[in-house]
């Protein structure tokens, strides 16, 4: 598809970049729907093993468009919450991707920024990066990013970064959760790959299911828990994937699965 605000690369380690720079990367109804589109295009593949999002320019994302958000304001109640919805449709496919997404962000990560940092699985920021739930200070609030953010920062974090919209720093983001590690700039990216390369390490199969399984597992009870990762664990033990695992490690050789040097 043709796609004028991202740069995607397609392989086991699918690179997804942002790329409006002179908008500092703001997101507005073209470029969700590309976000999107793109996400569950790559999850089609059967190969996939994982995906690196990043983006281009000083910035990784500056949030919402605010002419996108000023139009919406608008609209018809209805028609409204029907362009409102695309970034928590952008976020689902994210957050749906059966493989590890990797959300490696620099410079400026606002609001909506801040919504696809929480949607990934492994959140990198760049130290010097500067990081704002803003839409206090624009009339508005943190809205759909919060069924993504709030689990990860929890309701104490919320109260004072969201009532406030100061500006705070990647390792306070580390610390309140929303993010798991802050690096030098310079060794972004490099870092983004060293993840990448451990995924690569480990049973495909086994990868997805981890995923899928743990939203499920924290919203079961003590009692369905045992049960759904006993099912998992007998079905993955028992199969080609988990047998090859458990024979090239009794074997002191590398599976099948993973990148030859």
């Amino acid at each position: 598809m043709n796609r004028e605000f991202l740069r995607v690369e397609t392989g086991p380690v699918a690179r997804v970049t942002l790329n409006r720079p002179q908008a500092r990367n703001a997101m507005g109804a073209a470029s969700l729907e590309e976000i999107a589109a793109a996400f569950r295009a790559l999850a089609q593949d059967p190969a996939l093993r994982c995906v690196i999002v990043t983006g281009e320019g000083k910035d990784f994302c500056a949030g919402a468009d605010i002419e996108w958000m000023r139009a919406g304001g608008r609209m018809a109640p209805e028609e409204g919450k029907r362009d409102a919805r695309r970034f928590a449709d952008m976020l689902f496919a994210v957050d749906e991707c059966p493989v590890p997404v990797i959300v490696a962000a620099h410079g400026a990560v606002f609001g909506g920024g801040l919504g696809l940092l929480a949607a990934g699985d492994v959140g990198l920021l760049a130290e010097g990066s500067k990081l704002c739930f803003s839409e206090v200070r624009l009339g508005i609030m943190p809205a759909v990013i919060s069924g993504w953010v709030l689990p990860k920062i929890g309701a104490a974090n919320a109260r004072r970064w969201y009532l406030t919209a100061e500006v705070f720093g990647a390792r306070e983001a580390v610390a309140m959760g929303l993010a798991h590690e802050a690096v030098p700039a310079s060794e972004l990216s490099a870092r983004a790959e060293a993840v990448a390369a451990a995924v690569l390490k480990n049973g495909p199969e086994a990868v997805r299911t981890a995923k899928a399984m743990i939203p499920r597992i924290a919203r079961a009870s003590l009692g369905e828990r045992v049960d759904l990762t006993v099912d998992e664990l007998v079905r993955l033990r028992s199969g080609p994937e988990g047998q090859e695992g458990l024979s090239a490690f009794l074997e002191k050789r590398p599976a099948s699965w993973v990148p030859k040097p």
